[in-house]
């Protein structure tokens, strides 16, 4: 499959995303900084150590996750809804030679790199003004989740920005499924907290594996190769889903 297509849409996206770089970072910001504070710091001296660490450096990891995955999501579906049901952009990419699975790549490739560009914001705005701190070694085994965890819910907004026609129902779907699959994967509190009879099947969830992995390699240094499997595995599985489901709307 040849990717010039695919490169000329991101480029546009990334354009797009440079015009308005500065207001999006300061309302991508704000609301894991403001949960930090409240929680990390606000609760420390009433929750003091979880798992062998302070709360405020139990949740960053979470937190910085977060915002990547989210801005993944968001990005690639509502820029796939809006370009698809409001501007026709999409219509206008299909006279040109670009292919349909280049326009999807490029949709996934979008979302993907807002997420990065956003968490990234994220931690350095934590890591400036906290006390929290990790070796640099960490870093690395940290990003074999957050990667992959990106492509994960980037194909799923394309998924999702493909398959939904109403904005309701992409609101109504983030609020029933994308949230609740991001709080309960232990972002927030451990999962010995679970009744141990739900442990198995909240391990089960990609998002466990994917904040519970991040969290211990970006705080321990542990790379935990199941979780990090589990991941990557999921997120294959999705882009092939994703560019199945996009060019089957695609053909009718």
């Amino acid at each position: 499959m040849k990717l010039q297509g695919s490169v000329a849409i991101w480029r546009r996206d990334m354009l797009v995303l440079r015009r308005s770089i500065l207001s999006e970072l300061v309302a991508v910001v704000a609301y894991p900084l403001t949960i930090y504070l409240a929680f990390g710091i606000g609760m420390k001296g009433y929750i003091g150590e979880v798992e062998g660490v302070p709360y405020s450096l139990f949740i960053a990891p979470g937190l910085i996750t977060m915002t990547a995955v989210n801005a993944a999501y968001s990005e690639s579906v509502w820029s796939l809804w809006f370009h698809r049901r409001v501007q026709f952009t999409i219509e206008s990419y299909r006279v040109t030679p670009i292919s349909v699975s280049e326009i999807v790549v490029a949709k996934i490739f979008s979302g993907f790199t807002h997420g990065l560009i956003k968490g990234l914001s994220v931690a350095l705005v934590i890591f400036a003004i906290t006390p929290f701190r990790f070796a640099p070694a960490n870093l690395l085994a940290y990003l074999a989740f957050l990667i992959p965890g990106s492509a994960l819910f980037s194909c799923a907004g394309v998924i999702s920005g493909t398959i939904m026609d109403k904005p309701e129902t992409i609101g109504r779907v983030e609020a029933i499924l994308i949230m609740p699959l991001i709080f309960m994967s232990g972002l927030f509190f451990p999962l010995s907290s679970y009744p141990s009879t739900l442990v198995p099947w909240i391990k089960a969830l990609p998002t466990t594996a994917l904040f519970e992995g991040s969290r211990h390699a970006l705080v321990h240094g542990d790379f935990s190769a199941a979780f990090g499997a589990q991941v990557a595995v999921m997120a294959l599985i999705t882009f092939i889903a994703a560019v199945r489901i996009f060019r089957r709307k695609m053909s009718e």
